[in-house]
C-alpha cells in the first residue's frame, strides 16, 4: 500500500525549507510520509499555537536532546518563519546554564554556520543589560519576578556547603542570562522548560519552570500546546512526562 503525503505537510514542509526536497522522500518514502504527515500536517494543526512559540519551543528542545543533525534544519526554517537571530542566539547562549558547556558548545558553530548561509552578518549585536557587579542583584530580581517572594536573597539561603550554588543561581544562571535582552522573560522561562522536558530525567525542575511560566503568563493549556509540538522532535515519552509535570505544577 503506497502512503502518501499529504498537500498540507508537503505545504508547511515547503515553508520551513523553501522548498528544498526531501532526500528521505526518495532513499525511503515511507518514512518520510509518515514522519512528514504526522510532523507537518497532524501537529502543527492541532492547536492555534503561534509560529514564534512553536519555533521557540523546537530550538531549545533540539539542543536539549542534543540534536547536532536536525537542530540547523530548524535553525534554517526558524529564521524562514521570521525568527530573529538575535532570539535564536539568545537560546543557544541561555542553554549553557541547563546543559554545560560541554553539551552547548557544539551548537554555536552549527547556528553560525546556518547564519552565514543567510547572509548574516556575524557577531550579532551584545544584548548584555547588566554590569558585571550587579548581575546577583538582578538575577535575584529575575527570579523572584518568576518564582515569587519566596525567591528574594535566595543567594544566601541553604546549608553552608552548598550556599554557593545558590549564589551562582542568581548571579550566573539568572544574572548573567536571564537580563539579557533579546528575549522576554516568558520567553526565556520557555526555553529553560524546553530544555529541561528535552532532557529527560529533570523532573523537578521541570515542574519548577512549568510554575515559573504560569507564574508569568504562559499557562497550562498554553504550555500543553508547546510540548505537544516537541512531540516529533522529542518522542512521546519525554513529552509525556513534561505533560505530567504541568499537570503537577498546576495542582
Amino acid at each position: 500500500m503506497e502512503i502518501k503525503i499529504t498537500q498540507a505537510a508537503k505545504d508547511y514542509r515547503a515553508k520551513m525549507f523553501e522548498g528544498a526536497p526531501s532526500t528521505l522522500a526518495q532513499t525511503d518514502p515511507e518514512f518520510a510520509a509518515i514522519y512528514e504527515n504526522f510532523a507537518f500536517d497532524k501537529v502543527v494543526n492541532s492547536s492555534d499555537l503561534d509560529e514564534h512559540s512553536r519555533f521557540v519551543a523546537i530550538t531549545s528542545a533540539l539542543i536539549g536532546c542534543q540534536s547536532v543533525t536536525v537542530f540547523p534544519l530548524l535553525v534554517d526554517a526558524a529564521l524562514q518563519f521570521g525568527i530573529d537571530p538575535i532570539e535564536i542566539r539568545e537560546i543557544v547562549y541561555q542553554s549553557v546554564a541547563y546543559m554545560g558547556s560541554g553539551r552547548m558548545l557544539k551548537f554555536i558553530p552549527l547556528m553560525n554556520e546556518v547564519f552565514e548561509q543567510h547572509g548574516i552578518e556575524l557577531p550579532l549585536e551584545g544584548q548584555a543589560t547588566v554590569a558585571h557587579e550587579d548581575r546577583r542583584k538582578y538575577g535575584n530580581a529575575a527570579q523572584v519576578e518568576i518564582f515569587g517572594e519566596g525567591m528574594r536573597e535566595s543567594f544566601n539561603q541553604g546549608e553552608e556547603d552548598v550556599r554557593h550554588i545558590n549564589e551562582w543561581l542568581s548571579s550566573n544562571c539568572f544574572g548573567d542570562w536571564y537580563t539579557r535582552k533579546g528575549l522576554s522573560l516568558k520567553d526565556r522561562e520557555l526555553v529553560t522548560f524546553c530544555l529541561l522536558v528535552a532532557q529527560g530525567g529533570c523532573e523537578s525542575q521541570v515542574i519548577a519552570h512549568a510554575k515559573g511560566n504560569m507564574n508569568l503568563g504562559n499557562d497550562r493549556e498554553y504550555l500543553i500546546k508547546v510540548v505537544s509540538q516537541l512531540v516529533p522532535y522529542l518522542g512521546f515519552p519525554r513529552c509525556l512526562n513534561g505533560i505530567a509535570a504541568i499537570n503537577k505544577a498546576a495542582e
